[in-house]
């Protein structure tokens, strides 16, 4: 049986789906019923197995699918619904212009935005930082690793100072060592810029050491199977990753998955 989910009250949230249901045109329902509400500050994971719904429930909250059935609000700031142009989104896929620089790369969001030129110089040189890409500025795609192309991507989602960072399993395709670099590193930004981050991962492992809270789903039609609370202090670092405390919530978050799995579609 499913937990009780914390976020079906949804006063003080940042952004609340409410029985958010997606079907697609082939009849393909990735979502059914999901309730959500994300609030403002948190790390928060989605964790499900692969083809529950999570990247459609993300992409949903930024506006790049509209839901078939209820609906996406924002109680708190209208000005960060996906035509306020405070939400940041990052792709599995680094998705670079290959003809272009990191520098112009970065800068795309506001170039689009037509923010003036030496105001945008500025902040792509600050996300760059950011992300330890300081000297990379006149690399190419080309000529980066993959886990440095990564680093590309959230810089230009950095770049427009969104409220809201979405990723979409950025680090699914890096080989171990990069990914927790990168896990760490990701940790350090949030906790600097205080951006409310909603991270989708099918890795229970990567889940437990990055998030404040993890919305487990069941299986298509997705919805929120149960909820958990990393209550470990930050910052996290190789000392947590290594710790009983840390291989306790891993259990519990992996419990809640096999769960989930197992109930399917059911409600």
């Amino acid at each position: 049986m499913a937990l009780p989910s914390s976020s079906a009250n949804h006063g003080g949230s940042l952004v609340a789906l409410r029985g958010v249901g997606k079907t697609f045109a082939n009849g393909v329902q990735a979502l059914a019923g999901l309730d959500l509400g994300v609030r403002k500050g948190e790390f928060l994971s989605l964790l499900g197995p692969s083809g529950c719904g999570k990247s459609t429930a993300l992409r949903i909250i930024a506006g790049l699918s509209a839901p078939t059935q209820g609906a996406v609000e924002w109680p708190a700031r209208a000005d960060l619904a996906p035509n306020g142009g405070r939400i940041g989104f990052v792709f599995q896929e680094p998705t670079l212009m290959p003809w272009t620089d990191v520098f112009n790369n970065v800068r795309l969001p506001l170039k689009l935005s037509r923010t003036p030129a030496q105001k945008a110089a500025t902040r792509v040189e600050a996300a760059l930082e950011r992300v330890g890409l300081q000297n990379f500025g006149h690399a190419y795609p080309r000529e980066l690793s993959g886990g440095m192309r990564m680093r590309v991507s959230i810089a230009r989602a950095l770049v427009t100072e969104p409220e809201i960072l979405l990723m979409d399993e950025p680090f699914a395709a890096l080989d171990e060592i990069t990914r927790f670099k990168l896990n760490d590193d990701l940790l350090t930004m949030w906790q600097a810029l205080r951006t409310t981050v909603v991270f989708v991962t099918h890795s229970v492992f990567e889940s437990v050491y990055l998030s404040s809270r993890i919305a487990v789903m069941a299986a298509r039609p997705g919805r929120i199977f149960t909820e958990l609370a990393i209550e470990a202090p930050y910052p996290r670092d190789e000392e947590f990753r290594t710790s009983v405390e840390y291989a306790g919530f891993c259990r519990r978050a992996s419990e809640a998955l096999a769960r989930a799995m197992a109930a399917g579609g059911k409600p």
